[in-house]
């Protein structure tokens, strides 16, 4: 007798175990099979994980399955980026030592994997927190330290006041912290940087190599890179020996100059001002603008603000002195921090300059309807006629700006450059629970970098957590004392820890030999296996770590330690699920715990809804109903096998409609499988398989016992399509097929091209546009056959009433319509 619900718990708990006993997620070094290295980006440990996790892990968890079946050697490795500011912000507040609660998080994770059933390589397990992982960490800061790709310098930059942190500019949201989303502020700090601006061009030009990533990713990466090709053109200050340099990507509207703003940060303001009557209210401006955020300073509709600085420069094409002044929208991280501004032709400086009653000079007039600079409401930003601009006039605008810029270089007063947005990417962070930067400051040797034999730098497990202050580290005497590498004197540590980007910018290389304790990979075996063929994770790192891991690759790549440019061949970026509209959240008390679905329905049911919400690459609204459907299809599967498992397997001819349950059965084959190798659409391959279920009920009727073998095919590719997102119940119902080995030794069907062909092809017959009847033709019918069949069917003769057709229009394989 059948079960009306499939004992979930029971095999549930009985394949995991299986799985495991047969390695089927541990890859084989020496195996002749093609390599296939699937990869989830590792989690941060945090607590335990919801539904809105799990998306990730289950979409990567059935392309491995799938894979495994195509006959790949998979490698799935999983680990955890586990340095960060929770983990210390939950020390400050529960007086609990980040490890011990790190470590806790972990095994929690590792059950919640288990419960979903996704399957890793948990002998490859990588954890960034401990010694044995961030000393290759700390090793790769030492050879961009080598390199000269790692320095430290004062620096302007963002400080987040509740984390009591530096913030790099990719960690400011619309001018609040990413994580905690207090409002950033500004610092002067001394701080260490890698050098990534080296790499910009590189960066750009290699996002060629990456035909298999989303394009909207390439494009946040080019954005962000920002390359602008422009002059640079040196003002001289006014009875004064400083030159400040600014760069324009407008070169044509040099002419138009009126007055130069240059960045509250810029580094002359201190000479500058120096003997200005009201320095003091210029350093007050100075000081309230820097606490306001970069990005929120270049927007649009930012209020523009400024001091006169009391300077004028020179306009070097017509030696016109025009006012220098300090101004909250121009920023020291773009450009040059000095800004020529054009009020006619920029409407940043057009606001500006009327609200301090600056100048406005016409250089790129309208021709359709010539500008009068006193009369305009907004600057004119489109193209013209050169106007006031010297010998340049009656020009078209475009055409003079290579002509400016020749002009300038000729007269060397100017020089084409090629300028990034990238900035290098700041790694300070004045916390403790991150991996320790390897070096050392000695009064007589100046910084020294910690010997290699000596690493790792080992985080001092007795600490004191304050809720404000500086890094714990520097109130760590056994920590910080130590000798000089050099001279062997006294001398101190960094007590500052490495951005945690830094740790996951190379993870995936220490899956190939994680015990590995001579060297942080093994270059014979990364080179064999990566790039990474499938990368799966998150949008929200399209710019920081993608970026990143591009970097250090590159980097590694330069050095010799690897032989390849690029980390990852295809990525694919997960949508969010939400609900009531928005991100899951603790906070916001929207989350949906896994725990209790795969308690109340399994594992199975979570993760078939959790495939079949939505295309993957977007956002879904979470729904508890969706969820009950999915468990009433797997139930309705499971009656289907338990039902008919055992149905005839005499040959005999097949019928009509035996016919259409196989061409089903391989049009679903060759459905799921294109879904699988293409853009991952878990969701219609699924529909697809549903479509199959349904097909196969209405074949079966009443008489299962007179079904042929196209029965048992069809329920077979029904169980084996299913078992990369429903593992589980798919091995149960496999071998109560009669199966001995697991649904994943079973070989992936190929769909037959013959059993796609149909006999016959259902035409339906409009009548003057409307639909009449219907008729079915053999599929090779020509149209004059067609043309029959439909004139003789009695439904198209009763609305012909005895009239003769103009014309039979047929759209082969879809309709025929009579025109009367």
């Amino acid at each position: 007798m059948t079960q009306e619900f499939y004992p979930f718990k029971d095999i549930e708990a009985k394949w995991r175990k299986r799985w495991e006993e047969m390695g089927l997620f541990k890859m084989q070094q020496d195996s002749p099979k093609k390599k296939y290295y699937c990869l989830m980006m590792f989690p941060y440990p945090s607590a335990a994980l919801h539904v809105g996790h799990g998306r990730n892990y289950i979409i990567g968890d059935s392309v491995v399955r799938y894979k495994i079946m195509r006959g790949y050697n998979v490698l799935s490795p999983m680990g955890f980026d586990a340095f960060g500011l929770p983990a210390e912000n939950a020390a400050i507040k529960n007086g609990i030592h980040p490890e011990i609660s790190t470590l806790n998080n972990i095994k929690t994770m590792r059950r919640q994997f288990d419960s979903w059933g996704a399957g890793y390589d948990w002998d490859r397990e990588v954890v960034s927190c401990l010694p044995e992982y961030y000393k290759w960490t700390q090793w790769i800061f030492l050879q961009l330290y080598k390199k000269g790709l790692a320095y430290k310098k004062k620096a302007s930059v963002n400080w987040c006041p509740s984390c009591q942190t530096v913030l790099a500019n990719e960690q400011v949201i619309d001018g609040e912290c990413e994580r905690c989303s207090s409002q950033v502020t500004l610092r002067d700090l001394e701080q260490w940087f890698f050098k990534i601006t080296e790499y910009s061009q590189r960066l750009l030009d290699d996002l060629q190599l990456l035909e298999n990533w989303p394009e909207r990713v390439k494009l946040m990466q080019k954005n962000w890179i920002g390359r602008s090709q422009g002059v640079e053109i040196d003002f001289k200050v006014k009875d004064s020996d400083i030159i400040l340099r600014c760069f324009t990507t407008r070169v044509d509207t040099i002419y138009g100059v009126t007055y130069m703003v240059i960045s509250n940060e810029h580094p002359a303001i201190p000479e500058l001002i120096k003997d200005a009557p009201d320095k003091k209210e210029i350093e007050k401006f100075v000081e309230e603008t820097r606490k306001e955020n970069a990005a929120d300073r270049i927007g649009a509709d930012i209020e523009k603000r400024g001091v006169f600085t009391g300077k004028f420069v020179i306009n070097p094409v017509n030696n016109k002195a025009v006012p220098l002044w300090i101004g909250n929208y121009v920023v020291i991280e773009y450009g040059t921090g000095a800004v020529m501004a054009v009020p006619a032709h920029d409407q940043r400086d057009f606001e500006f300059a009327k609200k301090y009653g600056l100048g406005i000079e016409v250089v790129i007039d309208n021709p359709k309807d010539p500008l009068d600079a006193e009369k305009m409401k907004e600057a004119y930003i489109e193209e013209g006629v050169m106007v006031n601009s010297g010998k340049f006039n009656g020009i078209p605008s475009l055409e003079t700006i290579e002509k400016i810029a020749d002009f300038m270089e000729e007269e060397k007063i100017g020089k084409r450059e090629v300028h990034y947005k990238l900035r290098d990417w700041l790694i300070s962070r004045q916390r403790y629970w991150g991996a320790p930067i390897p070096m050392i400051y000695c009064d007589k040797c100046g910084i020294q970098p910690v010997d290699e034999k000596d690493l790792p730098v080992i985080l001092p497990k007795n600490i004191k957590f304050k809720p404000h202050g500086e890094s714990p580290l520097k109130n760590a005497p056994e920590f910080v004392k130590v000798k000089c590498p050099k001279c062997g004197g006294g001398a101190r540590r960094e007590i500052d820890t490495m951005d945690t980007f830094v740790d996951s910018s190379w993870y995936f290389l220490r899956y190939l030999s994680p015990k590995e304790d001579k060297k942080p990979f093994n270059k014979e075996l990364v080179n064999k296996w990566l790039p990474v063929d499938q990368y799966i994770g998150g949008v929200e790192h399209a710019i920081l770590h993608l970026l990143y891991s591009r970097f250090i690759v590159k980097v590694l790549y330069d050095m010799g330690y690897i032989g390849f440019k690029e980390p990852f061949a295809k990525l694919f970026t997960q949508g969010m699920i939400t609900k009531n509209g928005i991100k899951m959240s603790k906070s916001r008390e929207n989350v949906v715990s896994s725990d209790g679905l795969i308690e109340k329905y399994g594992a199975d049911t979570v993760r078939l809804y959790t495939l079949f919400i939505s295309p993957p690459e977007k956002d879904a609204e979470w729904s508890d109903r969706g969820v009950e459907g999915a468990w009433r299809f797997l139930n309705r599967v499971w009656r289907l096998m338990e039902d008919s498992h055992q149905p005839s397997a005499i040959s005999r001819q097949l019928d009509e409609k035996g016919s259409d349950l196989k061409r089903k059965t391989h049009a679903t084959i060759k459905k799921v499988t294109e879904d699988m190798e293409g853009t991952f659409h878990f969701n219609t391959a699924i529909s697809a398989i549903m479509e199959l279920v349904n097909e196969t009920y209405d074949y079966i009727g009443l008489k299962p016992e007179a079904c042929g073998p196209e029965l048992r095919e069809a329920i077979q590719t029904v169980v084996i399509l299913l078992a990369p997102f429903v593992p589980h119940v798919a091995e149960e119902m496999w071998q109560k097929l009669g199966n001995k080995e697991s649904v994943f030794n079973a070989e992936w069907p190929m769909y037959d091209k013959n059993a796609l062909s149909q006999n016959t092809i259902e035409f339906p017959i409009q009548i003057n546009g409307k639909l009449r009847s219907k008729i079915e033709a053999p599929s090779a019918a020509g149209e004059d056959e067609i043309k029959k069949l439909v004139l003789k069917d009695q439904i198209v003769i009763k609305w012909l009433e005895g009239r003769t057709p103009k014309r039979i229009i047929i759209v082969k394989g879809k309709l025929v319509n009579l025109v009367v």
